[in-house]
């Protein structure tokens, strides 16, 4: 059954204002720069992009913009003149709709062996199921990462009861920890030291799932946070958020959120998604000089306004 549609006639909106605002200063000038950008957000069934800007500094050689693999809009400069410093910032108008109730999920086990290409003909949401089924460069299938799982799939259990119990026993026996992870800090380390960032917990999570054979996307995007009681929203005190999509026949992909124990809904905005990080980073790219450098990263998600219409 396809995901059901929500009329944009009877429900709640929430509109956004997004500013990501990257700058990279160079010890040396840099010469030649490739950059690959993910920074326009994609249009889903329950969001859409009102309106996008992005600004460049210094004026790219070349610029093109379409799409990547998964869909998700990507866009690719080239700078061919010497530079010290490179600032891009995109600013995003997001209208997001909540989710419709879920309908019930079938046994998980059932759901991954009808993905286990056991000579059955397999639909089209099917075959785009298993393109996250597998291995990729951030997320392992180890047995190690079936069994820390183990408990939240007995035999028998609905999928979406089994993902929501991943979810909460992630939440319940990690700590978010900034210093704990880099980038490229192996998930059999994470999984030990019970401490990491989203981008762990998500990889985590993808991982203990598609060691059970299901299918689950990590998804890129952004997060609104709540200043304290009292206290002014802070300019730039936001980050971008990951958290994971996982394939469910009854309701299409159904997201968790296992950083807040939550199913995203109105606050979260969708930027892209793929196997894993490497994917879906916002800015990446190569470069020729620079010497050492490391990214000045500052995100705003500000509620633009909320009404029923």
């Amino acid at each position: 059954m396809a995901e059901a549609q929500l009329s944009p006639t009877s429900a709640p909106v929430a509109r956004y204002q997004v500013f990501h605002d990257t700058r990279y200063r160079y010890a040396a000038p840099v010469s030649l720069s490739q950059q690959l950008l993910h920074l326009w957000p994609r249009d889903c069934p329950r969001q859409r992009c009102l309106g996008r800007e992005l600004q460049i500094e210094p004026v790219p050689t070349q610029r093109s913009d379409g799409f990547d693999v998964f869909g998700n809009p990507l866009t690719r400069l080239a700078f061919e003149r010497p530079h010290d410093e490179l600032q891009v910032n995109a600013r995003l108008q997001i209208e997001l709709l909540p989710r419709l109730p879920l309908y019930p999920s079938p046994a998980w086990e059932q759901v991954a062996a009808d993905l286990a290409f056991s000579g059955r003909a397999l639909s089209a949401q099917e075959l785009e199921a298993c393109r996250f089924r597998m291995e990729s460069p951030y997320v392992r299938i180890k047995r190690q990462f079936a069994e820390f799982a183990a408990d939240c799939f007995p035999a028998g259990r609905p999928l979406l009861e089994g993902a929501a119990a991943l979810m909460q026993k992630i939440f319940d026996e990690f700590a978010f920890d900034a210093e704990a992870t880099q980038v490229a800090t192996p998930l059999t380390e994470v999984l030990e030291r019970r401490r990491g960032v989203c981008q762990d917990f998500a990889h985590l999570m993808l991982a203990c799932l598609r060691s059970r054979g299901l299918a689950a996307r990590y998804v890129s995007g952004y997060l609104l946070t709540r200043p304290p009681p009292g206290q002014p929203r802070l300019i730039g005190a936001d980050a971008s958020h990951a958290w994971v999509s996982l394939y469910c026949p009854a309701n299409g992909w159904v997201d968790f959120d296992p950083t807040n124990n939550i199913l995203p809904a109105l606050e979260h905005i969708t930027l892209a998604w793929g196997r894993d990080f490497a994917d879906v980073s916002p800015l990446r790219g190569v470069i020729l000089g620079g010497g050492s450098h490391d990214p000045e990263v500052r995100v705003t998600v500000m509620p633009h306004w909320e009404l029923a219409v």
